[in-house]
């Protein structure tokens, strides 16, 4: 099983590992900061011994890295994982921004469903089942999200169940949500936020999250 050294240090770029199985195109390795598509956050960008990454794929508690056909890799060799860092910063950011956004959307409307969310370098989006335009709550979400974000509180990140790899994230007096992603130390390395509503279908509203440059 890859040891996923981006939870121990999610600003990590680069990493000095090895190869642990290799199968055509799709290799495995010994430990990795190269995050895999899961729970909506879309993967990181990079290489590994210099072939480019053209897909992670997250299969129960292991990472499958699809890599240029002829990489010519083999078991056991010394390789160097490389992410690209802007990227994962933005992904970082927009990922707790979107966590932020649903925490306190959840509060203010009580019994409201998720229903979808996704994270990229651009923005994030949450999914809701509801029937009503949830634009007018946008005041009150951004102005409430901005404050904790200005507030600069420390997040922490960590195992609930580290046998099944199960982990968390927490704000002090706001919220300890399960989440297996890549998560920022403070609140406000976020920065500015700034929401935007798209009707997706009857009784279903998106929130469009972004943040500053």
């Amino acid at each position: 099983m890859t040891r996923k050294v981006f939870w121990d240090d999610p600003y990590r770029t680069t990493l000095d590992t090895h190869i642990t199985s290799v199968d055509g195109d799709v290799v495995t390795v010994a430990e990795t900061i190269f995050y895999a598509l899961s729970g909506g956050q879309e993967s990181d960008a990079g290489s590994i011994g210099g072939h480019v990454v053209t897909q992670a794929r997250k299969d129960s508690h292991e990472i499958f890295y699809t890599l240029p056909t002829g990489h010519g890799l083999a078991a056991n060799d010394a390789i160097t994982i490389e992410i690209d860092w802007t990227r994962r910063y933005r992904l970082m950011r927009l990922h707790f921004a979107a966590e932020l956004v649903l925490e306190l959307t959840c509060k203010a409307l009580g019994s409201v469903e998720k229903i979808g969310a996704h994270i990229s370098q651009d923005k994030a989006r949450i999914d809701f089942d509801w029937a009503e335009n949830i634009s007018p709550l946008f005041p009150q979400l951004t102005a409430e999200a901005q404050a904790i974000i200005d507030a600069d509180t420390p997040i922490t990140s960590a195992f609930s169940d580290e046998t099944n790899e199960r982990r968390y994230w927490e704000v002090v007096g706001l919220a300890r949500v399960p989440c297996g992603g890549t998560h920022l130390k403070r609140t406000g390395e976020v920065g500015r936020l700034s929401l935007k509503r798209k009707n997706v279908g009857r009784g279903k509203e998106r929130i469009e999250i972004y943040v500053s440059p």
